[in-house]
């Protein structure tokens, strides 16, 4: 949190079945910040940026995940077609200025 943003994201576990489509809700509230960005941190390892995007309805895509940036709703939903074991780590939406 800085310059009052917030964000609100999925809470909590979430299990999903390998092959199942995943969708973690993000959105957020913000007064300066230009980019929405969503981390993964995988068990024992430091967060790393998954997604960045501060593009209007520009599709932004990474390792087989996706998200689009929709501003008058101010969401950033993770997705990806089909969880692998893999894809199981902790996810953190932010935003951030310049």
């Amino acid at each position: 949190k800085s310059h009052g943003d917030s964000v609100t994201q999925t809470a909590g576990l979430v299990t999903l079945v390998e092959g199942a489509p995943m969708i973690l809700n993000c959105t957020y509230q913000t007064i300066y910040s230009v980019f929405t960005l969503w981390y993964i941190q995988y068990l024992d390892k430091a967060p790393q940026l998954l997604l960045k995007s501060a593009t209007e309805n520009q599709k932004t895509e990474n390792q087989g995940f996706h998200a689009t940036l929709v501003k008058k709703e101010n969401s950033f939903h993770l997705q990806k077609t089909a969880v692998q074991t893999s894809d199981s780590a902790v996810y953190y939406c932010a935003v951030r200025d310049t």
